[in-house]
């Protein structure tokens, strides 16, 4: 028999997820996919800073506690990539802003008060915070929000996973985060098309279109989330250094050899001014696509075959 592609939908992590699968079998497809759905919930369940029970939730209650928290090996992974991305970034990439994504609010479109942000900045700052071997010391009244990181981790776990039980030959996409499983029939690459956030028209909907054979590919941009408030318009990407939304590239696509990688990459390059923001990709070597604020269109990805 030939394979033929599966898609298989869920909801995780606040997105429309999807796993589209080759396989000869949609009996077997369908019961991984099934794994690999469980898998997603699983992480989001343990790092969704909006579930009272998750893990980030104990941590964040935990702020402040002499003892401190003992850290499991996966978490401390995650600290340990966030640590190399406050460095790298020089600040400008912080799990520790917690504070400052609960103050500024975007359903209601108000800007919070000055001495607010001033207090949460207070509250922010990785270098923060101290280890005695497994136990994280956080002070009182930070909060750390893994959103930056948990989405493109598991596009990453859940590839691992399905080639750990068998499958060869598919692709996860995460509310627009993807990591490649193995390439479809005959090594051919996935085709992976990048939304313009510009776009009012079917037409014009695609800013870029990405050939992915493996590794990952992750997007960050200002559009999803934001409100204008007396003429200015904020956009849920803040910067954990003023506390206010960057005003840098309206969007950012990275591919690297991790989804994990690459939406750190992109994730960096929002957080910089528009200049920095293009230069820093350029210095990465890695593909990539970007959207300036005018609705220019760059990088040298652009309709591109990546393999990374």
């Amino acid at each position: 028999m030939n394979p033929s592609l599966k898609r298989f939908s869920f909801q995780a992590m606040g997105s429309h997820c999807e796993i589209q699968l080759f396989h000869d079998s949609r009996v077997y497809a369908k019961r991984l996919a099934q794994k690999l759905g469980t898998e997603a919930h699983r992480l989001e369940k343990k790092y969704s800073r909006f579930r009272s029970d998750s893990l980030a939730s104990i941590i964040n209650r935990q702020a402040g506690d002499n003892y401190g928290i003992k850290i499991d090996q996966e978490t401390k992974l995650l600290f340990d990539h966030a640590l190399t991305c406050f460095e790298e970034s020089e600040g400008l990439f912080d799990i520790t802003s917690g504070q400052l994504s609960r103050i500024w609010d975007f359903k209601s479109g108000r800007v919070p008060d000055h001495n607010r942000i001033a207090k949460a900045l207070e509250n922010t700052g990785f270098d923060k915070l101290s280890w005695h071997r497994s136990r994280l010391h956080m002070p009182a009244g930070m909060e750390i929000d893994f959103g930056g990181i948990v989405k493109e981790y598991a596009a990453d776990s859940l590839a691992k996973l399905a080639r750990a039980l068998g499958s060869n030959s598919g692709l996860i996409n995460l509310g627009g985060d993807f990591s490649v499983i193995g390439p479809m029939p005959e090594n051919e690459s996935w085709p992976i098309a990048i939304a313009n956030p510009h776009s009012t028209d079917f037409t014009n909907s695609v800013m870029a279109r990405i050939n992915l054979s493996d590794g990952g590919l992750a997007s960050s941009g200002d559009y999803e989330r934001f409100f204008f408030f007396e003429g200015e318009r904020y956009s849920h990407i803040l910067n954990p250094k003023t506390g206010w939304p960057s005003k840098g590239l309206r969007a950012v696509s990275v591919a690297s050899h991790l989804c994990t990688v690459a939406g750190s990459m992109a994730s960096i390059a929002m957080l910089k001014n528009e200049t920095h923001g293009i230069q820093w990709l350029l210095d990465s070597g890695l593909p990539h696509v970007y959207m300036k604020q005018d609705g220019e269109i760059g990088g040298p990805s652009l309709n591109a075959r990546l393999s990374v």
